[in-house]
C-alpha cells in the first residue's frame, strides 16, 4: 500500500459531520481544480435526482473535467483531492499488505460496517484506519480506548472500502476457525504470499504450499463457495469464488503460489502433474470445517498465462435438501410428491445449466431411494457419489453412452431409472422404452420452460402416441438469489403494480411485502445470501394428451397446462417477491416472460 504524500494545509475551516457533494463541488470550484460553469452544470445535473451513493462515486459518475488539462475526474483523482483539502494522506488499499487476523481484532465486522471505516494496519502504537468520510470522527476515541492504540486516518476509495470490509473480516474469521480446529494456517495472510517472493521454486508438498491449499478449501466452505477458480493472469494469480451463481474476486497471489497449488491439488486428484498442454478432469474428497466428507470435481484447462484450475464442490448439505429447503411452494410441493410415487412414467427436469436440475434430481432419489428399489444412474459426469444409488459413469470413448448405459441398465433389475440428460433420438428412445416396461425414469432436457420439453421430443422423432403413454409430468426451473436476512430492508420503491399485473389474473390472495437489498458483512457486501429454485410444475392429464396429439404447438401446450395446475416461471418469482424473499430483478433476468 503506498499513501500520497502529505500536502501542505492551508488554514481553512473544516466541516463536521457527512460528506456532501455539492460542497465538494464548490470546493473544487474555489480552488480552481474545476471551471465555475464546470460546478454550474454538476449541481444542475446532480440536483435533479435523490442518490444513496457516496458523494465520491457519485461525483465520479458525472465525469467532471479538470480545468487544467480537461481531463475527466475519476474517483482516484477526486479521493485524492478529499484528502489534500481534509489534511490527511490518501491511500490505495492493497489486500496483499493487509494483515487481516490483526485488523479483525481491531473492531468487530459490524462496528466497521456501521461508520463506513476500515482498519488497514496495526502496530504496536497505531492503527491506521481508511475512511471516506474525513469529518466524521465520533468513532475514534472509542477504537483508541478499545484498541490503547493512537488512530490515524487515511482517505480511500469508499467502493474499496466497502469490498474490502467484506472480505478481510470473512477471511479472518476463517483463519481464526481453521486456528480452532487445529489447523497449521498462518494468522497473516502477508505470510502466505512470502513463499513466491523468493526466486525458489516451489514443491507441490512444501509445507507452505500445503497449508495454502488446506487455508483455500476451509474459506470457500466457510464462504459457501460452489466453485473456486484458480487463474493465472499476466503478473499475478487471481483466485475467486462463485458463491449464489455469481464470481467474487477473493484474493492475488504470485504465480509461482498458484502454479504449485495447482500442482499440489493436482496430485491429490490423481492427474498428470507434469502435463499441462491438454484439460485433465479429476475429483478429491476431504472435509468440511463440521467434518463432514465433501466431494470436489476438478478441471484444469491451459490458457495464455498457464494452466487454469476450476473445482466444483459438491456439499452434502446443499446436493441433497428437502422440497422447502429447494423453494418448492406448498402448491408445487403436493404435486411433485404424487408426481414421482408414480409406479413408472418419464418425469423431465428442463433449464439451462447451473438451473439446479441435478440438485432437485438428486434430492428426490434420495428420498425414493430405500432398501426396497434398486435405482440405478447413468450420468456424463457422476456430479456427486451418492451411496444410496448405483451410479454408472459414460464413457463415450469406450462407446459407452446414455443409450448403451440405459440398456445395460434394463438388465439390472431397477425400479428407478435416472438418465443424466436425453441428447439425441437413441437415448429419448431408450427412455421411453424402460417407462413402457414398467420403470420409473427420471431425466433431464435444456429448454426454456416445461410445454417445450415436450416439443423437443417430438423434434427429436418420439411420436405423440408415445409421448402420451410415458410421459407423466415435466419440471421447468431457474435458480434466484435470495435476499440477505440480516440487512435486507422493505421496498417502498418498486411499484406494487408490478407484481400485481403478474399475480391478480391468477386469483391467488395475500398480504404482499417486497424487500431490497442493502448489503452488510455476512452477505459480502452484496445485499444476497444463498439461492432458491423457482418451479413450473406440467402434469400429464387427459385433456393434455388429447392436446398432444390434435394441437401440438407450444402456446395449445401451455394453456393446457396451465388449466391443469401450471403456475409458470414467473408466476413463481413473483410470488416469491412478494413474500419477501428475493427481488423484481432477480426474477425478471431468470425467468422468460408470460404468453
Amino acid at each position: 500500500m503506498s499513501a500520497q504524500p502529505k500536502p501542505k494545509i492551508s488554514a481553512r475551516t473544516l466541516p463536521r459531520g457527512p460528506l456532501h457533494w455539492q460542497m465538494l463541488v464548490e470546493w473544487l470550484s474555489e480552488d480552481g481544480v474545476i471551471s465555475a460553469e464546470e460546478a454550474r452544470r454538476t449541481i444542475a445535473r446532480c440536483s435533479q435526482a435523490e442518490s444513496m451513493q457516496h458523494p465520491l462515486v457519485r461525483l465520479a459518475a458525472v465525469s467532471m473535467t479538470r480545468a487544467s488539462d480537461g481531463k475527466p475526474l475519476d474517483i482516484e483523482s477526486l479521493g485524492q483531492y478529499l484528502a489534500q483539502r481534509a489534511g490527511m494522506d490518501y491511500l490505495r488499499i492493497d489486500p496483499l499488505k493487509v494483515d487481516v487476523a490483526k485488523v479483525a481484532d481491531t473492531m468487530s465486522a459490524g462496528y466497521a460496517e456501521r461508520h463506513k471505516v476500515l482498519p488497514v494496519q496495526v502496530t504496536p502504537n497505531e492503527v491506521v484506519v481508511a475512511t471516506a468520510e474525513p469529518f466524521i470522527t465520533d468513532w475514534i476515541d472509542e477504537v483508541e480506548r478499545q484498541s490503547r492504540r493512537s488512530v490515524r486516518r487515511v482517505v480511500a476509495n469508499p467502493q474499496e472500502i466497502h469490498r474490502y470490509t467484506a472480505e478481510f473480516f470473512a477471511l479472518a474469521k476463517s483463519v481464526r476457525q481453521a486456528q480452532k480446529s487445529g489447523g497449521n494456517t498462518g494468522a497473516s495472510f502477508e505470510q502466505l504470499v512470502e513463499l513466491g517472493k523468493s526466486n525458489k521454486q516451489l514443491d507441490a508438498n512444501d509445507q507452505g504450499v500445503v497449508q495454502v491449499v488446506d487455508w483455500l478449501w476451509q474459506y470457500a466452505f466457510d464462504q459457501r463457495a460452489s466453485d473456486i477458480h484458480l487463474e493465472p493472469r499476466r503478473e499475478q494469480g487471481v483466485i475467486r469464488f462463485r458463491i449464489d451463481g455469481v464470481l467474487h474476486p477473493v484474493y492475488q497471489m504470485p504465480i509461482t503460489v498458484i502454479n504449485a497449488m495447482t500442482a499440489r491439488i493436482k496430485l491429490l486428484g490423481r492427474m498428470d502433474v507434469v502435463e499441462r498442454r491438454r484439460p485433465q478432469d479429476g475429483r478429491i474428497k476431504t472435509r468440511n470445517p463440521r467434518g463432514d466428507e465433501v466431494e470436489m470435481r476438478l478441471s484444469t484447462l491451459p490458457t495464455a498465462f498457464g494452466e487454469k484450475l476450476v473445482m466444483r464442490i459438491f456439499d452434502p448439505d446443499n446436493a441433497v435438501k428437502d422440497l422447502d429447503a429447494l423453494g418448492f411452494s406448498a402448491h408445487d410441493a403436493q404435486r411433485w410428491e404424487q408426481l414421482v410415487k408414480r409406479p413408472h412414467g418419464i418425469v423431465l427436469v428442463t433449464g439451462p445449466t447451473g438451473a439446479g436440475k441435478t440438485t432437485t434430481l438428486y434430492s428426490t432419489l434420495k428420498r425414493l431411494a430405500t432398501e426396497e428399489v434398486n435405482v440405478s444412474t447413468v450420468e456424463d459426469p457422476i456430479e456427486m457419489i451418492e451411496p444410496a444409488f448405483n451410479q454408472t459413469q459414460v464413457q463415450v470413448q469406450l462407446e459407452f453412452g446414455f443409450p448403451e448405459g440405459l440398456r445395460a441398465l434394463m438388465r439390472q433389475d431397477p425400479d428407478i431409472i435416472m438418465v443424466g440428460e436425453i441428447r439425441d433420438l437413441q437415448t429419448a428412445d431408450m427412455a421411453v422404452q424402460a417407462a413402457l416396461t414398467g420403470h420409473l425414469v427420471f431425466s433431464t432436457l435444456h429448454t426454456n420452460d416445461a410445454p417445450s420439453a415436450i416439443a423437443r421430443l417430438m423434434e427429436l422423432g418420439i411420436p405423440p402416441y408415445l409421448i402420451n403413454a410415458t410421459m407423466i409430468g415435466v419440471l421447468a426451473q431457474r435458480l434466484v438469489r435470495t435476499l440477505c436476512k440480516e440487512c435486507k430492508e422493505p421496498d417502498d420503491v418498486t411499484p406494487r403494480s408490478a407484481l400485481d399485473e403478474i399475480i391478480k389474473p391468477w386469483k391467488i390472495s395475500g398480504n404482499w411485502q417486497p424487500y431490497k437489498p442493502v448489503g452488510c458483512v455476512d452477505c459480502r457486501m452484496t445485499g444476497f445470501r444463498g439461492r432458491m429454485g423457482l418451479y413450473e410444475l406440467l402434469t400429464v392429464s387427459e385433456g393434455f394428451k388429447d392436446k398432444v396429439t390434435k394441437e401440438p404447438g407450444i402456446l395449445p401446450l401451455k394453456r393446457q397446462a396451465i388449466a391443469d395446475g401450471m403456475r409458470p416461471l414467473r408466476l413463481a418469482g413473483a410470488l416469491r417477491v412478494a413474500e419477501g424473499l428475493t427481488t423484481v430483478e432477480e426474477v425478471l433476468s431468470a425467468t422468460p416472460p408470460l404468453e
